[in-house]
């Protein structure tokens, strides 16, 4: 299907577009779309629920606490179907858990933008060009004790979105990352009416170099750094139902860029050069100094940058509140809603979800509902993931 690149590509970074001068934009932020379904349906929560194939992109710690011993899952999710037909987000992923206490895992995710017809002018061939991205990511986890594990995981990443022209190649941009996560779960409780079962966890994710698209190191761009930290409980209601609540918040470890007022075409951040008059020339300066940090650096500074104080860091956080509902460990049904701020990306929605599993096979659904001015790509899109168990059995305490 024909496409404007241009418009492809600024769809393409929903993730943290808004009409504010002063969002946070990164490369491959692919890396942050939920890939799997089950997560997807508990409105993009995933770090401290229950183990599953789909564990690598959220929190791979809780690898050590799965119960089969290896596990095989794939993915895939339609992009901007409102628009297009050819763009998707696909996942791999494979688990083994080869002892009571570790496992490893390893994924691959990729990002088609479909074919895209360019031309320099209306006379001229066309010429077809196809983007994509990808990473690819292995993990190991390992339990700590018998209620906490920390997990490692490194990912190569790629992204071929550059157009050759006559002056230069088309040559993609490459980085690496790291991700270091742990993640908590309590024995079963008893209590009153019900046994229930705490869960916690945390993950630092995409930590790793800029990526750049040209032969120098002017505009390189950010990683997607993310930081998740959720919790969650488990009501254990009898020995077919269950129903999970989690609570899980997230944020961009990527310093906020500077603002710049484009409709009234002045800069309001600070005096750059001391001159006493604020002006393009500072915005400029304030540019260059915000092209200068380093990612390792950077990641600290998004906590104190952003240029409306303490209140606007707060709004750079999101959060996202699940529940899923789990009759005989066959039949799941979830919901959830996700809020980020109007000024930061506005995402708002609603989810639905559901699962089956039969023996060792579980097929997961889910669909979105916008709850915001500003239309989500994934809106009225339904995903799907497919999840293979086998081996042994492990039993946790």
């Amino acid at each position: 299907m024909k496409k404007a690149l241009l418009l492809v590509t600024l769809l393409y970074s929903f993730n943290f577009i808004h009409a504010q001068e002063n969002n946070i934009t990164t490369a491959v932020p692919f890396l942050l779309v939920a890939a799997d379904a089950r997560a997807a349906g508990m409105a993009d929560n995933g770090v401290a629920t229950s183990a599953d194939g789909f564990s690598q992109q959220w929190n791979p710690s809780k690898y050590a606490f799965a119960e089969d011993q290896q596990g095989f899952s794939v993915s895939y999710t339609p992009y901007l179907t409102e628009l297009v037909n050819d763009i998707s987000l696909a996942q791999l992923n494979y688990f083994n858990k080869y002892s009571d206490k570790s496992a490893f895992a390893a994924s691959f995710r990729y990002f088609g933008l479909g074919d895209i017809d360019l031309r320099t002018d209306y006379d001229s061939p066309v010429v077809v060009v196809s983007p994509n991205e990808f990473a690819f990511d292995l993990s190991y986890s390992l339990k700590l004790s018998e209620k906490f594990s920390m997990a490692v995981a490194g990912r190569f990443i790629n992204s071929n979105l550059k157009v050759a022209t006559d002056n230069n190649d088309a040559s993609s941009s490459n980085s690496f990352a790291v991700d270091v996560a742990g993640f908590f779960q309590s024995e079963e409780v008893a209590y009153n009416d019900f046994n229930g079962r705490w869960r916690a966890g945390f993950n630092f994710q995409n930590m790793g170099p800029k990526m750049r698209y040209d032969n120098d190191d002017i505009n390189r761009n950010f990683l997607p750094a993310n930081m998740r930290l959720g919790g969650g409980f488990d009501f254990i209601l009898d020995e077919y139902n269950k129903i999970a609540v989690n609570l899980e918040f997230s944020k961009l470890l990527v310093p906020t860029p500077q603002v710049y007022n484009t409709s009234a075409g002045v800069y309001e951040g600070k005096d750059m050069n001391n001159d006493g008059i604020v002006d393009s020339t500072d915005y400029s300066i304030a540019n260059d100094e915000y092209e200068n940090i380093g990612w390792f650096g950077g990641m600290f500074q998004s906590f104190t940058d952003a240029p409306g104080g303490f209140s606007e860091e707060l709004k750079e956080f999101t959060y996202s509140l699940g529940s899923e509902y789990v009759y005989q460990d066959s039949f799941s049904f979830r919901a959830g809603y996700f809020h980020e701020s109007p000024d930061k990306g506005a995402r708002e929605f609603f989810s639905l979800g559901a699962g089956f599993k039969y023996t060792s096979v579980k097929v997961d659904v889910s669909y979105l509902f916008s709850a915001s001015k500003v239309q989500n790509p994934l809106e009225n899109t339904l995903r799907f993931s497919l999840s293979f168990n086998f081996g042994e059995k492990y039993e946790n305490y």
